[in-house]
């Protein structure tokens, strides 16, 4: 069984460089989607990422051998890059409809879909503690689309198609997160990736336009360079983080990702303002987004929030 390092301040602080990384890679993306399209933005993350990590093994031996998988953890690469690979051309179809922050804080979904998902496929407890936090998150999306529940019930216009599309990408998510779960019993995370970046790159290749990039103004070839080296960084501190903190401490600080995106909305718009644009959000919307945030912690820490309520309670008798 894995057991953390014990350095809390050291994980702590690689969780909130991964919150502040994916918190305001949406801001970057809306960017360069101005000029190119979903799939090559996303060719280019997945290229810069898997050859970085493959030059990265090759130069410390350490590639991944596919003998060692067996004909059933094959199929589970396949459907980890299909999984990812929806994920990231979705995602940024999404994005391109919506608002960086409306965007972040739709995929708080993932860790709860992905926890229901776990339920049924490896048997994995739903605590009380957990279920009071998927109500809230619940309560929270309500709260945050106030302005717009008319619309996203009623029609299927541009918004309603972006949040739509933005859910779907991360419903398949969970797919790739269960099979790479799988892989990492034969593999560590930086050989499952090298393969998933790299098939999902392959996969893309006759679809993609790679002289998009030219038209890019410096500051957006400049941003297309921080979205590719993004993912590996903040994958990166995620890992390490984990090797120094327990994963439900990692997975709530990580929750705060979305107040990070509009957090930096706000302050890009006041410094850019002809670049980017500021949240059209109103104070319940926002009071949502900070209870979807709660819920994602409280679904993060429920078993762990029950275990030491059931200690208090033991101690007392």
């Amino acid at each position: 069984m894995h057991t953390t390092s014990g350095r809390w301040v050291f994980g702590l602080l690689l969780a909130l460089l991964t919150a502040l990384l994916w918190g305001i890679l949406p801001i970057k993306l809306k960017q360069v989607l101005q000029m190119m399209d979903p799939v090559t933005v996303t060719w280019y993350r997945l290229t810069v990422s898997g050859t970085l990590l493959f030059v990265w093994l090759a130069a410390n031996r350490r590639l991944p051998s596919f003998s060692a998988l067996g004909h059933k953890r094959k199929g589970l690469v396949v459907v980890a890059i299909f999984g990812l690979l929806g994920n990231y051309v979705l995602y940024l179809v999404g994005l391109k409809l919506l608002s960086p922050g409306t965007a972040q804080l739709v995929v708080q979904l993932g860790p709860v879909l992905l926890l229901v998902a776990s339920v049924f496929v490896f048997k994995e407890r739903f605590s009380v503690g957990q279920g009071i936090g998927l109500v809230v998150l619940l309560a929270g999306f309500g709260l945050f689309f106030n302005q717009r529940l008319a619309e996203l019930l009623g029609s299927l216009g541009t918004y309603t198609t972006g949040v739509l599309t933005v859910v779907l990408a991360t419903s398949i998510w969970v797919f790739y997160a269960l099979s790479q779960k799988q892989l990492l019993t034969v593999w560590n995370s930086q050989q499952v990736m090298m393969v998933i970046y790299i098939g999902c790159a392959a996969l893309l290749t006759p679809w993609v336009h790679p002289l998009e990039a030219l038209q890019l103004s410096p500051l957006q070839g400049w941003l297309l360079l921080a979205c590719c080296l993004n993912t590996l960084v903040a994958y990166g501190a995620f890992a390490e983080a984990l090797a120094h903190w327990e994963a439900s401490r990692v997975s709530a600080t990580l929750a705060l990702t979305p107040l990070v995106t509009f957090v930096a909305v706000a302050i890009a718009a006041w410094l850019w303002p002809d670049y980017v644009h500021a949240e059209d959000i109103n104070a319940l919307g926002y009071v949502g987004a900070l209870t979807v945030v709660l819920g994602s912690a409280l679904v993060a820490l429920g078993p762990s929030i029950v275990a030491g309520w059931r200690a208090r309670a033991a101690r007392a008798v």
